[in-house]
């Protein structure tokens, strides 16, 4: 019997390791769900990047849903994401609205007068202390809030037309679909 326990102990790392490799095949390793989801967004009183005296807080955008889409001028995966947004942003169907963070004002304005600016209204949080209340790991991240002031999707990374697609429009219609 002892000179089998080595045979057992082969068979279970080899089962481990198995389901480890079904396990990663089943589930997306950059997935990080977000506690927020179904949950009212932070309270934000934030500036608007083209006009800082004049703030922008979550209470003002209730009435309609949104998106908020995290993004900075130092963000390479935003320059990879902007002209999806550029492109797409208008056929949302909801307002799209820019948080600038953590950047410089005078970089984030030149960068959206050099690749187009596809947000309605723009908001910043030059320190990031904002984005740790909506759990923002870094940009970009998009945020779909609804009417109520309830976050009900959260992507993390860039959108492109297929998440688009897939995930954020279904998320709109769901939306749609609940509205009175």
């Amino acid at each position: 019997m002892s000179r089998l326990i080595p045979f057992f102990g082969f068979l279970l790392l080899v089962a481990l390791f198995g389901f480890g490799i079904w396990w990663n095949t089943r589930h997306d390793q950059r997935e990080v769900p977000s506690p927020l989801i179904n949950k009212p967004a932070p309270a934000y009183a934030l500036p608007k990047l083209d006009d800082p005296t004049q703030t922008v807080t979550r209470e003002a955008m209730l009435g309609k849903p949104y998106l908020i889409n995290v993004f900075a001028s130092w963000c390479i995966a935003c320059g990879d994401e902007h002209p999806v947004l550029m492109s797409e942003g208008q056929r949302i169907g909801v307002p799209l609205v820019g948080y600038n963070y953590k950047d410089e004002p005078d970089e984030a304005k030149a960068w959206l007068e050099r690749h187009g600016n596809p947000y309605g209204l723009v908001i910043a949080d030059r320190e990031g202390r904002t984005a740790i209340d909506f759990g923002v790991y870094g940009a970009p991240e998009t945020f779909l809030v609804d009417a109520k002031g309830v976050i009900r999707y959260k992507h993390i990374g860039p959108l492109t037309p297929k998440v688009i697609d897939k995930e954020l429009k279904p998320a709109i219609a769901a939306l749609q679909k609940e509205a009175p």
